[in-house]
C-alpha cells in the first residue's frame, strides 16, 4: 500500500477583527488622549489651559461614549457582552478590559460633569436656550457649585481608568505570539503615542468651532505637543526597524522578513513615516495650521491601527503570500464606520446643544456671541 502525502499549501481565512474593532481602538485611544489634554487646564489649572482643556474633555467625552457601540458591534452578537462578566478568565486581557472600560467611563462621566456644572448653570442663566433646555440645564448643573475636592476625585479615577484601557488595548494584541507583526513590546507604546497625538489633533479641530480658544497661543501650545508625539513615534518606528534588521529580536525579524517583500506594506510604512515626519514638520514651522496638523494626526492615529489589525490579519500564519481584504459596504464594512460617525456627529450635537462649544472654549467659560 503506497503512502499518501497530503500538502496544504494555504489555508484562506475570513478577519475575525472587522473594522468595528478598528473602530473601538481608534475611538477609545482618542478618548483616554483627549482626557489627559483635559487634565493641565481643568486639573492643574494653567494659564492659558482653560479652553483647551474643556474642548479636550468634550471630545474625550464624545469619543468614550461612542467607543463602546463599536465594540458592542464587533462582537458580532452584541447580546454576549455579559459573558465577559460570568465567565471571568483572569488569563484573558480581553476579559479584564471588560471591567477596565467601565471604570474608565465611570470616571470620565462624573469628572466632565463635576467639570462643566457651573458652565451648566450659567447656560441656564443667560436666557439664550429655550425653556425646556434651560431646565434640562439646571437639572444636570444641580446647582452650578465647583466641588474641587469631588473633581479631583473623578480626574483620579478617570486617569487610572485611562491607564488600564491603554494597558489592555495594547496587551490584548501584543500577546499574540503567532502574529510576530503583532509580538512586539513596542505595540502598545506605538498605541499611547498615537492615541494622544489622535486627541491632540481632535482638540485642534474643535478649536475651529470655538473663535474663544483658537488663538494663536492655544494652538501653538497644542502643535508643540503634537510635534513632541510625531518625534516619539518616528523613534518607536526607528526602533522597531532596527531590532528587525539587527535580528537582535527573532519576533521582530520574522515579521520584517514577512512583510518586507510585499510592495503594499513598504508603501504603507514610507506613508506612515512620511505623514508623521510631514506632521512634525509642519507643528514645528508652521503651528498656526491647527486644522490640517489637526486632520494629519488623526489620519496617523487611524492608518496605524486599520494597518494593524486588517493588514495584520493579512499576513497569513502558514503557507506563503497575503490575504486579500476587500472593505464591504455593508454594515460589516464601510456601512458601519459611516455609521459610528454618525453616532459621533448626533452625541456632539445633542451636548453642545446644551453647552456650545463657543463657551467651552472661553477661559472663564462666557464668549461674545
Amino acid at each position: 500500500m503506497n503512502p499518501t502525502i497530503v500538502e496544504t499549501v494555504n489555508v484562506a481565512r475570513e478577519v475575525a477583527w472587522l473594522p468595528w474593532a478598528v473602530q473601538y481602538f481608534f475611538l477609545i485611544g482618542l478618548s483616554y488622549g483627549a482626557f489627559l489634554i483635559s487634565l493641565p487646564g481643568i486639573v492643574g489649572r494653567r494659564p492659558g489651559w482653560t479652553g483647551i482643556s474643556r474642548l479636550a474633555l468634550l471630545g474625550a467625552l464624545l469619543c468614550g461614549l461612542t467607543a463602546p457601540v463599536a465594540l458592542l458591534a464587533d462582537l458580532h452578537q452584541p447580546g454576549r457582552f455579559y459573558h465577559f462578566y460570568l465567565y471571568f478568565t483572569p488569563s484573558s486581557w480581553m476579559s479584564w478590559g471588560a471591567f477596565f472600560i467601565p471604570v474608565y467611563l465611570t470616571g470620565l462621566i462624573l469628572y466632565a460633569w463635576l467639570a462643566l456644572r457651573p458652565l451648566l448653570a450659567q447656560q441656564a442663566a443667560d436666557g439664550n436656550l429655550s425653556p425646556r433646555l434651560a431646565a434640562l440645564c439646571r437639572t444636570l448643573a444641580y446647582g452650578g457649585h465647583e466641588s474641587r475636592g469631588a473633581l479631583l476625585a473623578a480626574a483620579a479615577l478617570a486617569f487610572v481608568g485611562a491607564a488600564l484601557v491603554a494597558l489592555y488595548t495594547g496587551m490584548e494584541v501584543m500577546v499574540v505570539q503567532a502574529r510576530p507583526l503583532w509580538d512586539t513590546p513596542l505595540l502598545p507604546v506605538q498605541f499611547v503615542v498615537t492615541a494622544l497625538a489622535g486627541g491632540i489633533g481632535l482638540t485642534l479641530l474643535l478649536q475651529r468651532f470655538a473663535p474663544a480658544a483658537a488663538g494663536a497661543p492655544e494652538t501653538l501650545r497644542l502643535a508643540r505637543a503634537l510635534a513632541a508625539t510625531q518625534l516619539l513615534a518616528l523613534l518607536v518606528g526607528a526602533v522597531w526597524l532596527a531590532l528587525g534588521l539587527s535580528g537582535l529580536s527573532p519576533s521582530h525579524a520574522q515579521a520584517l522578513a514577512q512583510v518586507a517583500p510585499s510592495a503594499s506594506w513598504k508603501l504603507t510604512a514610507a506613508w506612515a513615516a512620511g505623514s508623521a515626519a510631514l506632521t512634525l514638520w509642519l507643528a514645528l514651522r508652521h503651528p498656526g495650521s491647527g486644522v490640517l496638523i489637526g486632520l494629519l494626526a488623526l489620519h496617523s492615529a487611524w492608518m496605524m491601527r486599520w494597518t494593524v489589525f486588517i493588514g495584520g490579519q493579512e499576513v497569513p500564519k502558514t503557507g506563503a503570500g497575503f490575504y486579500q481584504y476587500h472593505l464591504p459596504l455593508g454594515h460589516e464594512g464601510l456601512l458601519g464606520i459611516v455609521g459610528t460617525f454618525g453616532l459621533w456627529i448626533a452625541l456632539f450635537v445633542a451636548l453642545t446643544a446644551l453647552l456650545p462649544v463657543a463657551r467651552l472654549g472661553g477661559e472663564n467659560g462666557r464668549t461674545n456671541i
